[in-house]
């Protein structure tokens, strides 16, 4: 294998040259990265993994609170979410897993309205009686949708009119759909909402209330164990390590470049938003037939960033956990009140809110400082909370993910890019990828594991290929 010139192009990879650094270098050290590198790991390979930011976790990266760690963006799991809680007994911590009964609303036309639980439903004055009881059978209809397939040429908008009718819709699920995703709105496919209905209709006890799960002491005890757990299997982590461009050849994949030098392997997996490796690709487009296209691919999938404010508060905002908000004045979509989750007693008497926001780039609130986005939301937290103060604020924290949420539209299946690129060598595992499920913890495990798996599968693949053509050259 050659070194690569400064426009990204190398030689082939199986050329004689330097020694790889690596059997397979993973880039990212979100839950997608990490379950990749333990799987290769466990199949015995060297395995890189190089993180741009300053630590591992990426959207469930954490920060201190008072003497605990809280994730920058909210989390918590459903009871379908096996791969997270098999993951969290393969490192130990399966006995801090704890099950929280939770309570859910909806802020419309200025009033706070419970929805946890059939009769909230039968009880949503905003909605004449009729359109209650469809919006209530809504869950139910959509349960009984066995597979995916059967709404994806369907858009959202389309499949909750059918559910539920069109004043259900007009109410509650256009103001929810346009305060997450804007201008794409009209164009999010049915298969999205089917997952978001039939993961939290799962999630209840036999009462019918919402129940989640949330690890005591949050993602910063299981990132610990598992990065506690890769270095003993051999797996070096590198964070604050952007990988600039991933390097091409006549061949395939030679390795990638970061801000500190190339990195040699003929095998990397790259678990960001497609648009970014499409980003890597961009010096080597000339370097492999099959580059302009897969490029031109991975910028068809649109993404959006997401804005949380933090805050760390002396007193509750109300004892909801989350509260979905179809008042288009408010500029979230979103009031998570964490401690309405888990117990203000673990981050010392402090009571945590989130205030999500999902959002193009380029957005006025996200291209606010820190500062000028608290000042921004104070007022619409007062007509929203009348007895809030600023006084009750103890702290806030400004969070920003630029690559949040991809939007799913009507037959996505013929969009989701591949595992297993067209150039050798190259594979991709992201949140766009998990599909028909939407992004969160549990899937990241699951598809970077696979991928993981199938990555060690191709070397093993070709190593005994090899060794077959060496046995039938010595006998010849």
């Amino acid at each position: 294998m050659s070194t690569a010139d400064p426009t990204g192009r190398a030689g082939p990879p199986d050329e004689a040259g330097p020694e790889p650094d690596a059997d397979v270098i993973v880039v990212g050290a979100g839950f997608t990265g990490l379950a990749a590198a333990h799987e290769l790991a466990l199949a015995g390979l060297r395995c890189r993994v190089v993180e741009a930011a300053d630590r591992i976790g990426g959207l469930a990266a954490t920060f201190p609170v008072g003497d605990r760690q809280l994730e920058r963006f909210y989390h918590h799991w459903f009871d379908s979410d096996r791969e997270i809680f098999r993951l969290c007994g393969e490192l130990g911590c399966e006995d801090l897993i704890e099950r929280h009964p939770t309570s859910t609303g909806v802020y419309h036309a200025n009033a706070v309205y419970r929805l946890s639980s059939p009769l909230d439903v039968l009880r949503f004055a905003p909605l004449p009686p009729a359109d209650r009881m469809r919006l209530g059978l809504s869950a139910v209809r959509a349960g009984r949708v066995r597979h995916w397939r059967e709404l994806e040429s369907l858009t959202a908008e389309q499949w909750l009119v059918q559910l539920g009718g069109r004043r259900a819709f007009e109410v509650v699920w256009r103001p929810l759909l346009e305060g997450k995703f804007g201008t794409y709105a009209p164009e999010v496919g049915a298969t999205w909402m089917w997952t978001k209905l039939h993961l939290r209709g799962g999630s209840r006890s036999r009462a019918g209330r919402e129940v989640l799960h949330y690890l005591r002491g949050g993602s910063g005890i299981l990132l610990e164990a598992w990065r506690e757990r890769l270095q003993h299997l051999g797996v070096e982590l590198h964070t604050d390590s952007p990988v600039r461009s991933v390097l091409v050849g006549e061949r395939g994949v030679t390795g990638v470049r970061t801000r500190e030098g190339t990195l040699r392997a003929r095998r990397v997996l790259v678990t960001t938003a497609p648009g970014l490796l499409a980003d890597m690709l961009d010096a080597a487009v000339g370097a492999h037939p099959a580059l302009p296209g897969l490029v031109r691919r991975l910028r068809s999938v649109p993404y959006l960033a997401n804005l949380c404010l933090v805050l760390e508060n002396r007193r509750a905002l109300s004892d909801t956990y989350w509260l979905n908000v179809t008042d288009p004045a408010f500029p979230y979509v979103g009031v998570i009140e964490h401690t309405n989750l888990d117990t203000p007693e673990h981050y010392g008497g402090r009571h945590l809110v989130y205030l999500s926001k999902y959002l193009p780039v380029d957005a006025e609130l996200y291209r606010m400082s820190d500062e000028e986005v608290y000042r921004h939301s104070l007022p619409h937290l007062r007509r929203m909370f009348p007895g809030f103060q600023e006084d009750w604020v103890h702290r806030y924290h400004v969070w920003r993910a630029e690559h949040a949420q991809p939007v799913i539209t009507p037959d996505y299946s013929r969009r989701v890019p591949e595992v297993e690129c067209a150039v050798p060598g190259l594979y991709m595992s992201s949140m766009a990828q998990v599909f028909p499920e939407d992004r969160g913890t549990n899937y990241a495990v699951r598809h970077g594991r696979s991928a993981g798996r199938l990555i060690a599968d191709r070397i093993r693949t070709r190593a005994h290929a090899g060794l077959r053509a060496a046995a039938t050259e010595e006998a010849q």
